[in-house]
This record gives C-alpha cells, sequence and structure tokens, in this order.
C-alpha cells in the first residue's frame, strides 16, 4: 500500500502536468499495447508537442519505453513505480479534483520561482 506522502512525491517529481497523468493513465490501462504518439494523440484529443513532451517525461522518469518501432507502452523500471502508478490511478478515480490539484500546484511553484529568477535577473 502507497502512503498518501508517496504518491504526493511520485506526482511531484514525475507528472508535470494533468496531461503527462493522462497519458500515463491511459496506456497503464493496457500494458501489454504498443502505441503510436497518433494513436495517444487522437485517443485523448491532445496536440502532438503536448504527447510528445509528456511521453518524453515520462519515459526519463522510468514509467514508459519506446521501442524500436517507435511505439510507446507502459514499463516502469520498478515494482515501486508500479505500484505508485496503480495508486495515483485510484486517487484519480477517488478524487480527481485532490489529484489535479497537487499537480496544478507544483506546476504554479515551479513558475513562481521561474518569475523570480526573471525578476531578479537584470533587464537588457
Amino acid at each position: 500500500m502507497v502512503a498518501n506522502l508517496d504518491l504526493l512525491a511520485f506526482i511531484r517529481r514525475s507528472i508535470p502536468s494533468v496531461w503527462a497523468m493522462d497519458v500515463l493513465l491511459l496506456v497503464r490501462q493496457a500494458p501489454a499495447r504498443s502505441w503510436s504518439a497518433g494513436e495517444l494523440v487522437g485517443e485523448l484529443r491532445a496536440s502532438d508537442a503536448v504527447v510528445m513532451g509528456a511521453l518524453a517525461g515520462l519515459q526519463s522518469e522510468g514509467l514508459v519505453a519506446e521501442g524500436e518501432d517507435g511505439r510507446f507502452r507502459f514499463a516502469p523500471v520498478a515494482a515501486a513505480l508500479e505500484e505508485l502508478t496503480d495508486a495515483l490511478a485510484q486517487a484519480y478515480a477517488e478524487r480527481p479534483v485532490a489529484v489535479i490539484n497537487a499537480i496544478v500546484s507544483n506546476q504554479s511553484q515551479l513558475e513562481a520561482l521561474a518569475d523570480a529568477f526573471r525578476l531578479a535577473w537584470p533587464r537588457r
């Protein structure tokens, strides 16, 4: 069983946007299936840039793998990542607003940090 703090840490570390969560949860639903980027774009009604950005981040976190054929599948590199993804899916099914708030609050903190650097940097 995953503790709430562990799930929150996973969200903050590995899920940078709601789109990334949507991509992850979609590929998780059918772990034996490999998806083309176009199929994910169509299924999620998202843009190529959004899906490819999400896939790149999920790959770097060890959650999604790209095959030699350029197709993507759910492939957590550790059992703990699979367990955290399962906990994310359950939490999102039970408390979608809380999960979205956790993702968005993480984005807001990063944007605030970036803005602070922009404001502190001398302009020319």
